[in-house]
């Protein structure tokens, strides 16, 4: 699969993307960062990408997302799908979260279980994983690091307790 690495002030990024959507956006390190296969070759949609990150890290809002084509089950897509209606410069928390998808799915999956789904979102930034608390507004874990987290929250100026 195509890939190119972006460089942002938060260290690399790698986008995986197929015919024309998007599948992975990772930070380098981040806990579940796979194994690249393919070449290094920007394609449409990876140039749309990191046309997104490069606009993201100059402060803001980019307007152009590439077409997303993560790979997970139905009730980890049901949760990329939920952050992203997470605007620019907002958080929300797990618990606000489960909350939201119990009224469409029916049923209470639970901050833990949404907490799963959320840390193993294959495209970071884009689907704003980073933009997830815990109870109260604090400071939870990220895939790609809690100093990462800091510095994105700050750079969308939303507010947390340590």
């Amino acid at each position: 699969m195509p890939f190119i690495r972006i460089q942002t002030p938060l260290g690399p990024m790698t986008a995986v993307g197929e015919g024309e959507a998007l599948l992975r956006l990772d930070f380098d390190g981040s806990r579940y960062q796979p194994s690249l296969w393919g070449e290094e070759e920007e394609t449409p949609v990876l140039a749309l990408t990191r046309r997104w990150v490069e606009s993201f890290f100059a402060g803001n809002k980019p307007a152009d997302r590439p077409p997303l084509g993560a790979e997970g089950t139905p009730f980890q897509k049901a949760v990329w799908q939920a952050l992203l209606s997470v605007p620019y410069g907002e958080s929300t928390t797990y618990g606000r979260l489960a909350r939201t998808l119990a009224t469409a799915m029916g049923r209470d999956p639970g901050a833990r279980a949404v907490g799963q789904a959320v840390g193993h979102n294959p495209i970071s930034l884009i689907v704003p994983c980073h933009r997830v608390l815990g109870a109260g507004g604090t400071l939870t874990g990220y895939a790609g690091g809690l100093e990462r987290k800091r510095c994105l929250l700050a750079l969308e100026q939303i507010s947390f307790r340590e």
